[in-house]
């Protein structure tokens, strides 16, 4: 079916014309079917392809659609990289985004935007798809940039309150700033490779020694156009804001979309970051400080939707750490298993809010469990599994990540141990505040409880169910798996996943195992304890919460460092600018050259009278000086 992979991205930009160009002539159903029918319809390609690729012949396949750019020696063809790697991302983003579009056809059904809204997800599953399948650096570009657009349309939907375009503008401006280096970093590699292209550019690049400077330069730059996309240190802040956004909107972004796109460049770059250890001990310790700092930052968050954003920079946090290990099969692992049950959190968490009539603060919520069921077993799924709690899939692959975190350095995994200890004290800390204990929201509220309809539960039950199997694609040697992902991508990333991991004999990977589970185990006792047994409450007074709480509760006050030190200058800076280089220098100059020529034309207009016997006078006056002049 390889000769069909041409149309995996057709359809969901098919599905984006019918909505945007016919969406008002079509009911919502209509609507809504369309979209999603075109996502299915590249998933079932990218499945068949995928079911192909297990026979030995199978051979990544190249699929050139026509030439595009030729200067000099340069040549940038268009063309789609097949292989496993590749058909993995596929999977994991038709196949979430399909289900997403199902559940967004009962979550927004009331909306006046629903075709638009339509239109929009499938445009973002489109360029999605771009920057998955591209062979070369600018097709991915495109993906890259047309992803970042989409987001800003998708966060800012609701654009009649500004508080929401304020923070599709916030996630589009940051998101430019990690591009600037993506975008340099391509130049760089087309200036000294000469080519674009995955494969010759990782041939050309063997010619270059390890850690040699340019290496360095061009994975750097690739990395900062990583930390914008995936929400890493210091470029973060616009991802909780993305929650501005319908929901379905945040398990796009969040789950299978937008934010795994840094790790499948760096990812899909594995050559040149294998050639740059540098580069990769800078992504580690931006992964370790990332995971553990969005970790904190989740414990006294009390909008849902917000603690399930700072969860999500955390667990981004995690893959980076895999990623500066070495290890891009396990990151991708991680990528795999997050899609799973971080989509299931996102929209657990709209059914919650749909049942709430909008609420997202946990403070009023509460005993929801019996009355919005499947909701809450779903969801109590999601939470399992991000806790690392086996068998579920969080378990295999944040357990691998640390494994060879331990195989690197004992403080890096104690490191990780505690980002992912505090990790299971807020995710149940979530889960008991708002299904246990009585309900603390409004009557009318409770009148008006209800489980969400089958277009929303049945993609969460699907859901859950990758939740809890998904992890099975990864299991260790050490319990008695083959770890199946390890082989199917060991074409692309090789045998070893990585160097330490040899190192470890079973007992110590059994006794990581057992410290993470037990640590795991012990914050979600003491979070029942809190919560459930003792009722504990957040404050409903921002001045009853002191010391490091207050820290926390105001995320490290970043946002208010970058508002005073980089937005209030910016913003001054740009005041003036405008109104002494715009206004004052160049409209003067502007302006200026055209009131000279009004004042010329004004006076040439004198010489037009209209009076015959002037321009006779004016005649006789020039014939004599021309004459004078020509005799003199």
């Amino acid at each position: 079916m390889t000769q069909l992979a041409w149309l995996i991205p057709i359809f969901p930009l098919v599905g984006f014309l019918i909505n945007a160009l016919w969406g008002k002539k079509l009911s919502k159903s209509a609507s809504g079917i369309a979209g999603s029918a075109a996502v299915l319809a590249s998933f079932v390609i990218a499945l068949g392809i995928f079911l192909g690729s297990h026979s030995e012949s199978f051979q990544p396949v190249t699929v050139k659609l026509f030439d595009w750019i030729s200067a000099g020696t340069l040549n940038i063809p268009f063309e789609f990289l097949i292989d496993q790697f590749a058909l993995m991302m596929l999977l994991i983003v038709t196949g979430i985004g399909f289900l997403i579009h199902v559940y967004s056809i009962g979550y927004m059904h009331d909306d006046e935007g629903f075709q638009r809204f339509f239109s929009y997800l499938n445009l973002f599953i489109f360029f999605m798809l771009l920057l998955v399948m591209g062979n070369n650096y600018l097709i991915v570009f495109i993906g890259w940039e047309g992803v970042g657009l989409c987001s800003y349309l998708l966060i800012g939907f609701w654009y009649k309150n500004q508080a929401y375009n304020d923070a599709a503008k916030k996630a589009f401006i940051m998101n430019r700033i990690g591009d600037l280096g993506f975008l340099l970093g391509l130049f760089l590699m087309a200036k000294t490779f000469g080519t674009l292209t995955f494969s010759e550019v990782f041939e050309a690049s063997k010619a270059y020694s390890t850690d040699s400077s340019m290496m360095i330069a061009i994975t750097v730059l690739l990395f900062i156009g990583a930390i914008g996309k995936s929400a890493q240190l210091p470029l973060y802040t616009w991802l909780p804001d993305a929650m501005a956004g319908p929901t379905p909107v945040s398990a796009l972004i969040h789950a299978a979309t937008m934010v795994t796109a840094g790790i499948y460049l760096i990812a899909r770059s594995n050559p040149l970051f294998s050639a740059a250890p540098f580069t990769q001990n800078i992504i580690l310790v931006v992964g370790l400080l990332t995971a553990i700092f969005a970790a904190t930052i989740g414990l006294k968050q009390n909008d849902i939707k917000k603690v399930l954003a700072y969860s999500t920079v955390s667990q981004l946090g995690f893959m980076f750490i895999a990623l500066g290990l070495g290890a891009y099969t396990t990151a991708f692992f991680h990528v795999t298993t997050h899609a799973f049950f971080k989509a299931l959190l996102f929209l657990g968490a709209g059914s919650v809010i749909h049942a709430m009539g909008g609420e997202q603060d946990i403070r009023f919520m509460g005993g929801l469990k019996d009355k919005i069921p499947t909701t809450y077993k779903t969801f109590l799924i999601g939470t399992i599994a991000i806790a690392g709690i086996p068998p579920l899939a969080g378990f295999f692959s944040k357990d691998e990540i640390l494994a060879f975190a331990f195989g690197r350095s004992p403080f890096i995994w104690a490191l990780g141990a505690i980002a992912s200890m505090v990790t299971a004290f807020y995710m149940f800390r979530l889960l008991f505040l708002t299904f246990f204990g009585e309900f603390r929201g409004s009557r009318h509220q409770l009148e008006h409880l209800h489980e969400s309809p089958a277009s929303m539960t049945v993609p969460l039950m699907v859901l859950a169910g990758l939740s809890i199997m998904g992890g099975f694609m990864g299991v260790p040697e050490v319990l008695g798996g083959s770890h199946w992902l390890k082989e199917y991508l060991s074409p692309v990333f090789g045998i070893s996943l990585s160097a330490e991991a040899a190192h470890l004999s079973h007992t110590t990977e059994y006794m990581l195992m057992a410290v993470a589970v037990a640590l795991a185990a012990a914050m979600i006792l003491y979070a029942k304890s809190l919560y459930v047994t003792k009722g504990v409450l957040p404050e409903q007074n921002e001045i009853n919460i002191k010391g490091y709480a207050k820290v926390l509760y105001h995320k490290y006050y970043i946002d208010e460092l970058y508002d005073k030190f980089v937005v209030q200058p910016m913003s001054a800076l740009s005041g003036f600018l405008y109104r002494f280089v715009e206004v004052k220098f160049v409209d003067g100059i502007v302006n200026g050259l055209g009131q000279l020529a009004m004042g010329i034309a004004q006076n040439l207009r004198l010489l037009q009278t209209g009076a015959t016997g002037f321009y006779i006078f004016i005649m006789v006056i020039s014939i004599i000086a021309a004459l004078f002049l020509q005799v003199f």
